[in-house]
């Protein structure tokens, strides 16, 4: 019996902290595939189904090895659970001396330097700003890591961040003189001492990707081990971070902070306002040629527009003669020698974006209300990858509840160039026949049709009036989301929640406590969100969840894919629906406990040769397309009500 199985199956250990606590065989298979990677090497895929406990199954063998060990989840919120509620736990019950630490990217530390450069100099800052400053040093007082997440009184978004945190761009290292009280440079020391480290994807490839050719060395600790939970995510989060971007707000962030640090040294203000004065109107300028509204398009689209050719030289022009003026004046201070760097930086991506030479590489650009962002993401990252797999040879693993398709992981290991990783597949342990329905509807127009919402909508009334609210409706786009809601607000007497009308937390939290509500959300409702027991029993699905054709970066892989003889539905956008429709679905069976139904509405499921793909890869429920049938189920639990009192999942 290898170690981590012995310690799981130690009941001693583990049911006076989770009462009920009973070892499960898929559990032990992967906490024992986790602990042969962790000791030959190479690299492990682990598909482990909710139910599974898949984090005790890493954990554990984590744990127990030699370290030190990175566990990167998908998101912060995943990230501070695993580190605050998880790992407690499991170290209190393996009762080894095993030090642990959190570390998050440099925006989520109060930065000491910047916070008292600008409350020295406020005249930038609006009342409000001001205001939360007074709140942040009053917090920066008493702190003891500097996570901002402590100071829940003001909102992530809100715009005193930027003034109180640094970025790779304004951070200036060991050169700052706040550096030896610098929560950041703290949590790091204390990552590199640790055995185990909880860190997210986006740190990990921020990490990986900076400067184009650093590893993870250069800020997390070398590790023997890197387990990615959540690792579905991966192929996204790694192309924002290997991917080069400059936006018009990080141009006109380095003009105030140059203004800010010159206000501190003899360099000539009247000139240096000139030139920021040229670098804001750049700036408005791009933002002007790219027309109204947001837009999310291919640089292709625009380059040719004489408007855009000026404003892009212009803003690259004004760029250059900052970066002459900083240049002298870099010995003056050290926060002027960051700006100095900053400005070459700007100007070479600037610079390179606009020639757009980059094989292999789609140029596109996004505009909000104020601000432009221009992005050039590589079509695959499998080579950057490898090559990062290469430097640092360590033992992966990866595992999510979604990383096959049809059972296959081939989809997944092409796009991170793992293809000769192992892979484990682990089916959930719940009773999916007994807890849950499948329903596919009759009788819905096809979904391109204008009228699908509409109808959608009022055949899922009876749905959600059966379920008695207590539904998640997830949408693949925000305009039949709108659509939807217009509809429902005066056809059902629960609660609506509709994404967009406030916070994700807010509607969550709302979503739980009222216990009979409807929640309307798109995508970021579609993952990574946990809601056990009866607040949630009914998950309707209006569409499969192909990606819009329309987004820039999926339309030029598709491109890419067909002209080098593949077929870009059948080997990238199908897959990706099939995950995508898999995490959806996984919304509604969260525990053994837990009941529902499952409505995924979108005609094709059954028209199509490919919908057996999509069908076959959910779970195993009853099937059904008739709405009586729907009814009689929701009767039976209601009859059931509190009987079943099985033990929760960890």
């Amino acid at each position: 019996m290898t170690d981590a199985r012995n310690y799981l199956t130690d009941l001693s250990r583990f049911t006076p902290l989770l009462p009920g606590y009973q070892p499960r065989e898929p559990q032990l298979d992967m906490a024992e595939a986790v602990e042969k990677v962790i000791d030959e090497g190479g690299t492990l895929m682990v598909e482990a189904e909710t139910g599974t406990g898949k984090t005790l199954a890493y954990l554990v063998p984590a744990l127990l090895s030699e370290g030190p060990t990175l566990v990167s989840t998908g998101t912060k919120s995943l990230q501070d659970q695993l580190f605050f509620k998880d790992l407690p736990l499991v170290l209190k019950a393996l009762k080894l001396p095993r030090k642990v630490a959190l570390l998050k990217g440099r925006a989520n530390y109060l930065c000491p330097y910047r916070l008292a450069l600008h409350q020295e100099d406020a005249r930038f800052l609006t009342r409000e700003t001001v205001s939360q400053m007074q709140v942040v040093a009053h917090w920066a007082s008493r702190t003891r890591t500097g996570d901002i997440a402590e100071l829940q009184q003001i909102p992530e978004d809100a715009p005193v961040w930027p003034w109180v945190t640094s970025t790779a761009d304004n951070c200036l290292g060991t050169d700052c003189p706040s550096y030896q009280d610098c929560p950041l440079m703290k949590a790091r020391k204390e990552a590199q001492e640790a055995d185990l480290v909880v860190v997210n994807h986006h740190l990990f490839f921020a990490d990986a990707a900076l400067r184009g050719n650093a590893s993870a060395s250069e800020l997390l600790p070398t590790a023997n081990t890197v387990i990615f939970d959540e690792a579905h995510q991966l192929p996204e989060i790694a192309a924002v971070f290997f991917a080069d971007t400059i936006s018009t707000r990080q141009i006109q962030e380095l003009g105030r902070d140059s203004l800010s640090e010159a206000g501190q040294t003899a360099a000539d203000l009247v000139r240096l306002n000139q030139i920021i004065a040229s670098l804001e109107k750049g700036c408005l300028d791009l933002r002007l040629s790219l027309g109204e509204g947001e837009r999310r398009e291919p640089w292709s689209e625009v380059v040719d527009k004489d408007t855009v050719q000026q404003a892009g030289e212009d803003l690259l022009n004004a760029l250059r003669e900052l970066e002459m003026f900083l240049g002298p004046q870099a010995k003056a201070s050290r926060g002027m020698e960051a700006c100095a760097r900053r400005a070459s930086d700007q100007v070479d991506c600037l610079a390179a974006y606009l020639k757009g030479e980059q094989p292999n590489r789609v140029y596109w650009f996004e505009t909000f209300k104020r601000t432009v962002v221009l992005h050039s993401t590589p079509l695959s990252v499998a080579a950057q990858l490898r090559a990062q797999r290469e430097r640092h040879p360590c033992s992966w693993v990866l595992t999510s509840a979604t990383l096959s398709v049809g059972g296959r992981f081939e989809h997944i290991q092409k796009r991170l160039g793992l293809d000769h990783a192992r892979t484990l597949r682990l089916e959930s342990p719940f009773d999916f026949k007994r807890q849950a329905v499948f329903y596919a509807p009759e009788g819905l127009p096809a979904p391109n049709d204008p009228s699908y919402t509409a109808a959608l909508t009022e055949a899922m009334i009876p749905v959600i009036n059966a379920a008695g609210g207590r539904t998640f409706f997830l949408f693949t786009s925000h305009r039949a989301l709108r659509e939807a809601a217009a509809i429902l607000r005066s056809r059902i007497d629960f609660p609506l929640l509709v994404q967009g009308e406030a916070g994700r937390r807010e509607l969550l939290d709302g979503f739980r406590e009222k216990g009979n509500a409807v929640l309307l959300g798109t995508s970021s409702f579609w993952e990574g969100i946990d809601v056990r027991g009866e607040a949630l029993s009914c998950v309707i699905i209006d569409k499969l969840p192909f990606g819009s054709p329309g987004d820039p970066v999926a339309a030029a892989r598709i491109e890419h894919i067909n002209r080098n003889g593949g077929n870009a539905f059948r080997d990238y956008q199908l897959p990706q629906a099939v995950l995508a429709l898999r995490q959806g679905a996984g919304r509604l069976i969260r525990d053994p406990r837990d009941t529902g139904l499952l409505v995924v509405a979108d005609p094709r499921l059954l028209t199509r040769s490919y919908g057996k793909l999509f069908v076959n890869s959910l779970p195993n429920m009853t099937r059904t397309r008739k709405l009586e049938v729907v009814n009689r189920f929701f009767d039976y639990l209601a009859r059931q009500a509190g009987e079943v009192t099985t033990p929760l999942e960890t």
